[in-house]
């Protein structure tokens, strides 16, 4: 058995990286009946143990523990989909000129901090707007992400540019998350100094972005950095983030503790530190707002997991109450 690293995932298949050299693979035939969630499956930046079974074909038999991982709720499902792993920072972007939005920087914050991954904030397509529209929207973040660095770009001008690539580091794994159209690919390509990703204008019918990566990939750059693209995402549905949650609004969570009521829900409980600190103007409103929605969400998605293992549960006892009268009485 060899240790490689997923840097590719396309539908069933995976291209590994080993000993600077990169092979087709998929998993093994025992790894995917003991798969019981898609977590169990291989995402881009995770370690694996392979065998070699052609010059260029492997087979992944075994995922190594993951020290960090982004993860979303699956479209439509009430499970987790993981989408990266073993990531140091991720770059969260939005491009200023339609997409600049401080509650869903703060919702990818909370994946970002739930999977242990250090955040830093990235407003891109500079070049679109004015100085004054940008320095405004520069100050909003930074008055808002006070602990969290906040970086300016722009491909088609380059500002911006040079700081970016020298923030990545030598042996370092970093992930692009965002919206379609917000420019990740366009910063890789950037980065790579080619035209390797394909890249797509925003839709002039929905005024939204369009799908340019549709698979994830990992790519090294010349510094021995390492970048992984993500398909842009229209939904960023929390998981059991609620650790997450409460990191990204640490200084909400210490106000909790000040509530008259241990089990205070924040919403108009009498002695309320928070409600109070909404008030008096010390927390802003939407901050706050947005901080009972993605906690409401985290918890949602928490409750229906332990219910639905109660339901397993329940249904295992079945199953094996009927197996036994059966023996005893066939």
């Amino acid at each position: 058995m060899k240790q490689a690293r997923i840097v590719a995932h396309y539908r069933g298949k995976y291209k590994v990286r080993i000993e600077n050299k990169e092979l087709l693979a998929e998993i093994s035939g025992k790894m995917m009946y003991t798969a019981s969630e898609q977590a169990d499956y291989p995402v881009v930046g995770d370690w694996v143990r392979i065998s070699q079974f052609e010059s260029d074909h492997a087979l992944i038999h075994e995922i190594l523990p993951r020290k960090t991982f982004i993860q979303r709720k699956a479209a439509g499902k009430d499970e987790a989909q993981v989408i990266a792993a073993n990531i140091d920072v991720a770059f969260i972007i939005q491009a200023v000129d339609r997409d600049f939005n401080l509650n869903r920087f703060e919702r990818y914050l909370s994946l970002a901090t739930a999977g242990k991954i250090k955040p830093v904030i990235v407003l891109n397509k500079i070049d679109l707007i004015s100085k004054i529209e940008l320095a405004e929207k520069v100050f909003q973040t930074k008055n808002r992400f006070k602990k969290i660095e906040v970086l300016t770009t722009s491909v088609l001008s380059d500002n911006g540019m040079v700081e970016f690539a020298k923030s990545i580091k030598k042996q370092k794994t970093y992930c692009l998350l965002g919206s379609s159209g917000v420019g990740k690919s366009s910063i890789i390509n950037k980065l790579l100094g080619k035209n390797i990703l394909k890249t797509q204008n925003i839709s002039l019918s929905t005024k939204k972005g369009k799908h340019a990566t549709t698979h994830r990939e990992l790519f090294v750059l010349k510094n021995g950095g390492m970048v992984i693209d993500n398909p842009g995402m229209r939904e960023v549905g929390l998981t059991d983030t609620g650790e997450g949650v409460e990191g990204v609004f640490d200084e909400i969570s210490k106000l909790a503790t000040a509530c008259k009521f241990t089990d205070c829900t924040h919403n108009q409980e009498p002695g309320c530190a928070i409600l109070a600190a909404v008030e008096s103007g010390e927390l802003d409103k939407n901050r706050y707002l947005n901080y009972l929605k993605l906690k409401k969400e985290a918890d949602y998605y928490a409750m229906t997991k332990l219910e639905k293992r109660h339901k397993d549960r329940q249904f295992g006892k079945m199953v094996h109450g009927v197996m036994k009268y059966k023996k005893r009485n066939l």
